[in-house]
This record gives C-alpha cells, sequence and structure tokens, in this order.
C-alpha cells in the first residue's frame, strides 16, 4: 500500500467511524478529517488522525503489510497539560 493511499482509506474509516457514533435523532454536522501524525516502520504504515468536532476524539491506524491487516484504535482525549521542568 502506498502512503497517500493508505492515508485516504485512513480517512475513510475515520469519517465512517465517526458518523456510525453520532446521535441518531440529531442530524450529522459538517467536518473534516486530517492527519496529525503519519510514519512508516518496519514494514507498517501508521497515522494518528482527528477531526473538527470538539469531541476530543483520535483515531490510530495501523496497516500491517505482512498481514494485509488495519487495525483502528480510538481514544479520547481529557487534558492536555504544560508540565514545567
Amino acid at each position: 500500500m502506498k502512503n497517500v493511499e493508505f492515508i485516504d482509506k485512513c480517512i475513510e474509516i475515520v469519517r465512517d467511524y465517526t458518523i456510525e457514533h453520532f446521535d441518531k435523532s440529531e442530524p450529522i454536522p459538517n467536518f473534516d478529517v486530517f492527519p496529525v501524525y503519519v510514519y512508516y516502520a518496519f514494514k507498517n504504515h501508521n497515522a494518528i488522525l482527528s477531526t473538527t468536532l470538539d469531541d476530543g476524539m483520535l483515531f490510530e491506524l495501523t496497516y500491517d503489510s505482512d498481514k494485509k491487516e488495519l487495525y483502528l484504535y480510538t481514544y479520547k482525549k481529557f487534558e492536555t497539560r504544560c508540565i514545567e521542568n
């Protein structure tokens, strides 16, 4: 899988996952999905993505090129804190 193909697939998966988890009684808001961090290591593609929604969600996707499997991990960001030295 090429890097551009991987990123496009990740955006599609995150968009579908996000829409699937909206409250069905509410209209789906307009939002974008964007990569935060993308890298390739040890024959695996990895990416962290987010959306323009104010829900604190982060999505990590890993493509295992040996198994030809794509994994989705979802996280909720609770806080950003500066730690002084």
